[in-house]
């Protein structure tokens, strides 16, 4: 018996080779649990093979069971204590399991077995990444490109490292350089996408993200972030297909949870919204970015002490995100005692070392906190402050802008109304509310939105793509073109755009559009839709353009962020708004003075109501009651009941409101100014 046992162990031994090479070649293909099961069958014969253990421990790590490859990578170092390879392995495992001194430990020991080692200094690198030492990590890349300068992994580590220290250009080559080694890299074109996104370069982050998908389509990262910019260009329905499919290959991906929450939340899903929120507070209960936007969504939805809650936290979480107080601060009246002012004025203190998206959200915060505790002139220095970084950062083209207003008042002559008059779609449900932001809009919106027989769509732009669909690229959209168009294709655009309101809302009577800027195109609605009802609110021109300078918009409204520039751009407003009452017929505008409806509510509200061909209903006096999610900058205002006390706000400010009033003034119809 003896004699037997000792034969067959010497035919396993000498079987060993040949098993490891076939585990090697399955290994290799991908087939992990084939390739598993068959280093197991050499550890059975002689469990201290250094090889078998080591290979078995990286299958491990592949199927994320880190546990277990630590367990199978210490008894690899056991009996393979100065091999290079092992301890790189060693370092990994240590790296995955969040013990990051450790795992430099274990680089460390890697090199000084193989200096020339370039794997140890790629994942040494990757260490300090996330040790936030960026500047070291960038060195040890350097080294492992030295020694192995066709080593695509580690150019899209340093790429991502560039990234982290604000190198947009930098990391882009690094990305490009590493696709050219392997152009099939979905991790290098997932990142790229990253930071395109970050440069607003929002169609090629998606297309870099798209090529990823291609040679990967279970990118759980790739999908995740080609759902956020398609957001971003709001793409919602593809955008929430794209975070469904993550977390279909990655169920606890928290990112993806939060992103989700952000579509659906623009889908005007408010609870589901809530619900991915709240999955992804479960699955990461730091996850600052998830208790923010959840507290910007309570916010909307008018529960302002659940989103001030909210919103803590995240600042608790991420007390260096400036972003996160200026949240805060748009839905929240501060007081003397709030340790919010203090936390941002220790940050402000550090401003030189914030990056410019910070400083600006720390001035407009610390702006509106200081004009809530009655310090107007350090409120308003903030403010200016914040403009100018934040002007300095918008691509406005001025002339451009004005100009447009100029063309489209040439263009739309009385005879070419007269021309086109009442050939467009009959529909009476189309409802625009026009005018400058800060005038009021939102509260007639709300007003509005409180009757039973409309349905309020926000500020959507499907006015602008259905008259876009007119042209199908075969010529430039300009207000000389529009002119000429035939009456058939006005009636065309009418159609175009009903249709695209009753997907959202199939029976109601009336159907809002608060897109403001549909002011410069007010003729155009009417010859395309010439039952629909247009309201014009105005606004003191001064408290006006004061208030907008007091808010960062998320919209693109780049003249906002400087005096003359708004005075300016409103002078442009009122012209072309003088121009549109001359040619519009009496009945299809509306227009509301914000002093007035503030002072007789329901008087005012009635005649709204009456100019839409709505029957009076009381509800609308409690419009701060409504239900219905609120996206506008606004949206603290229009939950509280009227008051009047913004009527003059501009006054406290007069010091500083030179360049604007000397913008202003050139405007007719400004009213005098008294001391």
């Amino acid at each position: 018996m003896a004699i037997g046992r000792r034969s067959a162990t010497r035919r396993k031994v000498a079987e060993l080779p040949d098993t490891l090479r076939e585990a090697s070649r399955l290994h290799r293909a991908g087939r992990l649990e084939q390739a598993g099961r068959l280093y197991k069958k050499i550890l059975e014969s002689n469990p201290n093979h250094n090889e078998a253990l080591h290979l078995l421990s990286l299958i491990e790590i592949q199927n994320n069971r880190i546990d277990n490859a630590h367990e199978l990578i210490t008894a690899t170092l056991r009996v393979a204590p100065k091999n290079a390879s092992v301890r790189l392995t060693a370092g990994m495992v240590c790296h995955r399991l969040g013990r990051l001194d450790e795992a430099l430990a274990r680089y460390d020991q890697a090199l000084s077995l193989n200096p020339n080692f370039a794997s140890a200094f790629n994942n040494r690198g990757n260490v300090l990444r996330d040790l936030a030492r960026l500047e070291d990590a960038i060195a040890n890349y350097d080294k492992a490109l030295a020694l192995k300068p066709d080593y695509p992994e580690a150019l899209n580590n340093r790429g991502v490292a560039l990234r982290d220290l604000k190198r947009p250009a930098d990391a882009l080559a690094d990305f490009d350089k590493a696709l050219v080694l392997r152009p099939n890299y979905a991790d290098a074109l997932n990142n790229r996408g990253a930071v395109l996104a970050d440069l607003k370069r929002l169609d090629e982050a998606a297309d870099s993200y798209g090529r990823a998908l291609a040679c990967d389509p279970g990118h759980a990262g790739a999908l995740n972030n080609r759902g956020s910019v398609l957001r971003s260009l709001k793409q919602f329905p593809e955008a929430l297909e794209c975070l469904d499919r993550a977390l279909s290959f990655e169920p606890a991906n928290a990112d993806a949870h939060n992103n989700r929450g952000n579509v659906l939340a623009n889908l005007g899903r408010p609870t589901d919204a809530l619900a991915s929120y709240d999955q992804a507070l479960a699955l990461n209960p730091s996850h600052a970015e998830a208790y923010n936007n959840k507290g910007l969504l309570l916010a909307e939805l008018g529960r302002f002490e659940e989103a001030n809650e909210a919103i803590a936290m995240a600042i608790r979480l991420a007390p260096r995100a400036a972003r996160f107080y200026f949240n805060l601060a748009e839905h929240k009246k501060f007081a003397a005692a709030d340790p919010h002012i203090p936390a941002m004025e220790d940050l402000a203190r550090d401003m030189p070392a914030l990056g410019n998206d910070d400083q600006i959200d720390l001035h407009f915060a610390l702006g509106k906190a200081y004009a809530d505790l009655g310090r107007q002139s350090q409120s308003f220095r903030h403010l200016l402050d914040g403009n100018a970084l934040k002007l300095k950062q918008v691509n406005y083209d001025e002339a451009a802008q004005l100009e447009i207003m100029d063309r489209m008042r040439r263009a739309f002559t009385p005879n070419v109304m007269r021309t086109h008059e009442g050939h467009g779609d009959a529909s009476r449900a189309p409802v625009f509310i026009i005018g400058m932001p800060r005038s009021g809009s939102t509260l007639v919106e709300q007003i509005l939105a409180s009757h039973p027989d409309v349905f309020a769509a926000g500020e959507i732009d499907d006015f602008d793509k259905a008259v876009q669909e007119l042209f199908r690229d075969t010529i430039a959209v300009s207000p000389e073109s529009l002119a000429t168009l035939p009456s058939a294709a006005w009636r065309d655009a009418g159609a175009n755009y009903v249709q695209r309101l009753r997907r959202a809302a199939p029976e109601a009577a009336r159907i809002t559009n608060k897109k403001l800027n549909n002011f410069r195109i007010a003729g155009l609605i009417h010859l395309a839709l010439p039952q629909a009802r247009i309201i014009h609110i105005r606004r003191d021109p001064i408290d006006t353009c004061v208030s907008c300078f007091s808010k960062q918009f998320t919209d693109d409204l780049p003249y906002t962020y400087g005096l003359r520039e708004l005075g300016r751009y409103y002078r442009a407003y009122e012209s072309l708004m003088d121009h549109w009452r001359g040619v519009l017929p009496a009945h299809v505008m509306l227009e509301v003075q914000y002093e007035e409806l503030v002072a007789d509510l329901e008087g005012q509200a009635r005649q709204v109501l009456t100019h839409c061909g709505l029957d009076w209903d009381p509800r609308c006096l409690d419009f701060h009651k409504a239900e219905r999610p609120v996206r506008t900058a606004s949206k603290a205002q229009v939950r509280q009941p009227l008051f009047q006390s913004s009527v003059g706000r501009w006054r406290a400010h007069e010091e500083f409101l030179g360049p604007l009033l000397a913008a202003l003034d050139e405007q007719r119809g400004i009213p005098e100014r008294s001391g």
